[in-house]
């Protein structure tokens, strides 16, 4: 029989956010004796670290006191602005991907997955177009004959892996598939998902096609990884034309003894991008230029 307790549990092991699993446990395990007040306790006990924990993180990756460089920004227009979800999967987003291991910490503490489920919600609440660039690997790819560094580790760890182009066998839920509570955004006919991008950037796939076919020529760009697709795609879509606005704490990097994935994409966005948002101001935008 499944308990309250059960269901609490179940809940916290499928969120990637380790604080939250924590405050639910301990709501589980005070639930059989009934202790109400101890259940509001924790919820303002999570928001607190949740607050304690965000205010860190920004003041980790803070814009320098006295920016070098000029201020500049992007405007949303409707007919023209588009939202650019890149690599909204497992592999990179859930605690059970192959990945997790060097992005975990990254995009937990930026609240990497609501933040872009919150964009999703804004831009379809508000007939935003919203474009989806996948990463698949398929069998033939893994004959290449050379590889980059991090090609060599996607590939060796069979990250984003599918069975065949042309089939779905084994997709759902895999690693290559979409996080969970996006399926509703994605999966919902209106969405472009377009071909998937080989290595880092849309070079490969009809993401820029899709774009001006639709008359975008402004995007909002969010997903995985800040320093690897994430950077590759502002850079491809800068160079074709576009202005390009990244949502900094929608996406997120890998932390190795090599060094901080998202801090080295962070001052590129600053360097290169048209504007650097927040999740809150890209929604805030989103909605009032509707």
């Amino acid at each position: 029989m499944t308990t309250d307790k059960d269901r609490h549990l179940g809940t916290a092991e499928r969120s990637g956010d380790t604080t939250r699993r924590r405050v639910l446990t301990g709501v589980a395990g005070v639930a059989a004796a009934g202790a109400a007040a101890a259940t509001a306790a924790a919820v303002v006990g999570r928001d607190a670290m949740a607050t304690t924990k965000e205010a860190k993180t920004r003041a980790t990756y803070a814009d320098p006191a006295n920016p070098g460089l000029p201020k500049v920004d992007m405007n949303i227009e409707p007919g023209r602005t588009a939202l650019v979800v890149v690599d909204p999967q497992i592999d990179f987003l859930d605690d059970k991907g192959v990945s997790w291991g060097v992005v975990g910490e990254s995009v937990t503490e930026h609240g990497v997955v609501d933040n872009l489920e919150r964009l999703f919600i804004a831009a379809k609440a508000t007939d935003m177009p919203v474009v989806v660039s996948p990463h698949y690997y398929y069998p033939q790819d893994h004959n290449w004959k050379f590889e980059g560094t991090l090609e060599r580790v996607m590939h060796d760890i069979k990250m984003f892996d599918r069975a065949d182009p042309l089939s779905l066998k084994g997709f759902e839920g895999s690693g290559a598939d979409w996080m969970p509570q996006y399926k509703k955004y994605i999966e919902d006919g209106k969405t472009i998902v377009c071909s998937p991008h080989k290595v880092y950037g849309p070079e490969q796939n009809d993401l820029v096609l899709q774009l001006r076919k639709i008359g975008m020529d402004k995007v909002i760009l969010a997903g995985m990884s800040a320093n690897l697709c994430v950077e590759s795609h502002m850079r491809e879509l800068l160079e074709t034309g576009f202005e390009v606005a990244v949502v900094r704490d929608a996406t997120a990097g890998a932390k190795v003894p090599e060094g901080d994935g998202y801090l080295a994409a962070l001052i590129n966005f600053r360097m290169i991008a048209n504007a650097v948002w927040w999740t809150d101001e890209a929604v805030q935008r989103i909605t009032q230029g509707a």
